[in-house]
């Protein structure tokens, strides 16, 4: 199930006041909740429904796939749903129901680290007990163990894949297309889409209009979102999207989307092709988190675990064709197939990645950080 694109189901103000709560807190807090009342995710025998909350694409599926396969070694049975389509708006559809210290039976959420340590400072995640994840621990990538200014120490979330954004390109209709100013040329007007994420979308226009990102300020970021709201009213831009943006490209109604490495699967053709822009691109990964009021717990703690042994994690990697978190699979994978093995998109080296940076947040204090995401929510809500 793919969700397509719509208006947030809460009202932007009341959205964005709420994710705008970053670190408020004094030393007793994390977001609305004190140290006392953070849960922590207890373990424990593994039995009755796993409810997994992820992305369209992001599992090997089937009766072979890796959750039939968690079934069967554990007892338990998975639920797994496909009903994230962009990080804001699955928060929007969840955030009323974690206010209330409810999960909507929801065991284990994937989103990206952003938005992870977002719901961890609102009180929204519970932490994760290290000692009983230790296969998790075990077969960490060492790149992942310390990487990350959202959650180094892996307190509340552990990583699920990585990946790029960049863009999507039809070779056969646009294979001029290797700079994200290549989006506005008039000659592709209607014809090409770009993300609802604000720090996939934003960053890769300000890169593309030479803005120095190390130095970017508010003003900066309000002119690249007014410069893609313009493209946006003008029709150059078909339309803003999450994760449905791979529709457009299967069907030829676009010819050229930013998005993400790691979606041939979803896209289906063989003449669409991701690329780095000339500026670069953006480096992320989605995390795997417990929230609050999840039901089961020890299932989800096991099946971190599960996730993060190399021939579970090599079966998956396979499928997706993301970077993987897990150590050991690549070699795996070399005697499966080679090919796979020296993909950069699975296995980026620094030269691959060496024009590409972590997310970039928008600069200033809590108020200015609202006015731009306020702008950007503006803008893609139409």
């Amino acid at each position: 199930m793919r969700i397509m694109f719509r208006k947030l189901s809460i009202s932007t103000a009341t959205l964005l006041a709420t994710l705008g709560i970053v670190a408020c807190g004094g030393d007793d807090t994390v977001g609305g909740a004190s140290e006392e009342e953070i849960q922590v995710a207890e373990a424990g025998p593994v039995e009755g429904e796993l409810t997994i909350s992820n992305w369209p694409g992001y599992i090997d599926p089937g009766k072979d796939g890796s959750a039939a396969e968690f079934e069967e070694r554990t007892g338990a049975t998975v639920k797994y749903i496909e009903d994230i389509n962009s990080n804001t708006q699955f928060f929007g559809k969840v955030q009323p129901l974690l206010d209330q210290g409810e999960s909507g039976g929801r065991d284990i959420i994937v989103v990206t680290d952003w938005m992870a340590a977002r719901m961890y400072d609102l009180g929204f995640l519970q932490e994760l007990p290290q000692e009983d994840l230790k296969t998790v621990f075990d077969n960490l990538s060492p790149q992942f163990e310390s990487e990350g200014a959202y959650d180094p120490e892996h307190k509340f979330s552990v990583p699920w894949q990585g990946g790029m954004t960049g863009v999507w390109v039809n070779t056969t209709e646009a294979d001029d297309v290797t700079s994200v100013n290549d989006l506005l040329d008039p000659k592709y007007k209607g014809r090409v889409t770009v993300l609802d994420e604000l720090r996939d979308t934003i960053p890769l226009v300000m890169r593309a209009d030479g803005v120095d990102m190390e130095n970017a300020g508010k003003e900066d970021w309000l002119a690249a979102i007014e410069r893609v709201g313009e493209a946006i009213d003008s029709g150059q831009i078909r339309k803003v999207t999450g994760n449905e943006y791979t529709e457009d490209l299967t069907s030829g109604n676009v010819v050229a989307s930013i998005g993400w490495s790691g979606d041939a699967y979803l896209i289906g053709r063989d003449d669409v092709e991701w690329r780095r822009p000339d500026e670069g691109c953006n480096l992320w990964f989605d995390t795997m988190a417990i929230p609050v009021g999840a039901p089961n717990t020890a299932a989800a703690l096991e099946f971190m675990n599960f996730a993060y042994e190399p021939e579970v994690q090599a079966d998956i990697a396979e499928f997706v064709q993301y970077v993987t978190p897990v150590d050991g699979v690549r070699e795996i994978l070399a005697e499966r197939d080679p090919k796979l093995a020296e993909d950069p998109l699975i296995f980026p080296d620094e030269k691959f990645s060496a024009d590409c940076v972590p997310f970039t947040e928008p600069p200033g204090d809590d108020a200015d950080v609202q006015e731009v995401e306020e702008a950007w929510q503006d803008v893609i809500s139409g």
